[in-house]
This record gives C-alpha cells, sequence and structure tokens, in this order.
C-alpha cells in the first residue's frame, strides 16, 4: 500500500449475482455470513464505516435530552484516538441515538455535518463518542477521510455501507479496492439498494480482476483493483 494522506478504502461486501445487497429474503445458511466475516479479517483493516440505517441496529435507542444547552464550538471531539480498532458512521444530520461509545471493544467515531443541534452535539460528548465535522451541511467524503488517517491514525478502512454510501464513495474515487463476496443467489427484485446506488450522474469505474476464489457454500470472492 502506497503512502498516502487518507485510508485505504476496500468496499467490502455480499450481493446477490445480480448485485442487490438486501439479505432478508435469501433464505441462505449462516454459512455467508460467517464467510464474509473470515474474508473481512484477512484485510487487517483499521476500522469500517457505515451509514446511518446500517448503523442504527448497532447505535441501539438512547435517549437524547431536550433541555437547552450552552453553544458547543464546531470543533472535531476526539474520546480516545488509541483504539485498536474503529467503527464509523456517517450520519450527516446526526440521528443515531447511541447506548454506548463501542461496538464489540471498537471505539465509535460518527461524521457529522455542522448542521447537527448543540443538544446532540452534547449528547455524544456525554456518551464519550468522537466525532468529526465533514463540511457545513454535505460531508466532503475525502475530508473526512483525510481526518481519520491524521487524528486516529487510520490506514485501512473496509467500506460496508448500503448503495447510497457506497455510491457517494464511488462517485468521489474513492474506493481503491472492490471485494465481493457473491452469493448464490438471484435476487429479481425491484427498487431495492445495488452495490452502488450513485444517482443519475454517471460514474463508471474500471475496475482490474486481482483474484478470484470459490469458497465454501457455493460462494464466490472477487477482488478487484481500481484501473488507473
Amino acid at each position: 500500500m502506497p503512502a498516502r494522506d487518507r485510508p485505504y478504502v476496500i468496499c467490502h461486501m455480499a450481493p446477490s449475482v445480480d448485485g442487490r445487497i438486501v439479505t432478508a429474503s435469501w433464505k441462505l445458511p449462516s454459512t455467508l455470513y460467517a464467510e464474509y466475516e473470515r474474508t473481512a479479517r484477512t484485510f487487517d483493516a483499521d476500522a469500517w464505516m457505515i451509514g446511518r440505517v446500517s448503523m442504527a441496529p448497532y447505535a441501539g435507542k438512547a435517549s437524547i435530552p431536550k433541555r437547552k444547552v450552552a453553544p458547543v464550538p464546531r470543533k472535531d471531539f476526539i474520546a480516545r484516538r488509541d483504539a485498536g480498532s474503529y467503527a464509523i458512521a456517517l450520519d450527516p444530520s446526526g440521528k443515531l441515538r447511541w447506548r454506548s461509545n463501542d461496538i464489540d471493544g471498537e471505539h465509535v467515531i460518527t461524521v457529522l455535518t455542522e448542521k447537527v443541534s448543540d443538544a446532540y452535539l452534547a449528547f455524544l460528548q456525554s456518551k464519550g463518542i468522537s466525532y468529526l465535522f465533514g463540511g457545513r451541511s454535505d460531508v466532503n467524503l475525502k475530508r473526512a477521510l483525510e481526518k481519520l488517517h491524521q487524528v486516529f491514525g487510520i490506514k485501512k478502512l473496509l467500506l460496508e455501507g448500503g448503495g447510497k454510501i457506497n455510491g457517494s464513495f464511488l462517485a468521489a474515487d474513492l474506493v481503491d479496492e472492490l471485494s465481493l463476496l457473491i452469493a448464490p443467489v438471484a435476487d429479481g427484485s425491484i427498487d431495492t439498494p445495488t452495490l452502488f446506488d450513485a444517482g443519475a450522474v454517471p460514474v463508471a469505474r474500471r475496475l482490474k480482476l486481482k483474484s478470484v476464489q470459490k469458497r465454501s457454500g457455493d460462494l464466490v470472492w472477487l477482488r478487484y483493483t481500481r484501473a488507473r
């Protein structure tokens, strides 16, 4: 991995053969999930990132105090910078209701915009949750990655989000490697999330095949790098 000012980003996903990523109706054995975690560990990443919707079940439903608080400066808040690994949420509007500042021992970092309320920032600080600002009203993904590298020393990050966050990274040309554990199912659904949902603007990126492996449970593991 060459020296860089941001983490090396690996988009690691387990889609159907037609690129769908909502697994609820697939009725597959636990092999898929065990292999997904097993292959993810081979990257020895410092952190993983997902979007607000995907992170909600991990965050919980803690109550956010509604009382008025003193104005909170829009400066990054670092509760811990020496964790062995990090769980990162992209939550521009500040909607996640965290019950804890870690997920299975991984320190939580949330990426916000400056439009979040003072009460929400005070809530995060009271929970000991680190946060970074990615922009005023929208997150500049490249700048957010640079901060993650500079402040926390994150060198390798697994992007495991939904179609929109993955699509945003693709559009910003921030996906360095694509790791796909292809599930043995043809989904066929309409209007459900795919690997990359970047919107109407074409953002096609050429890829270079790195490796192909057959895994247990009729899974195929494909790895690609960006063709520069």
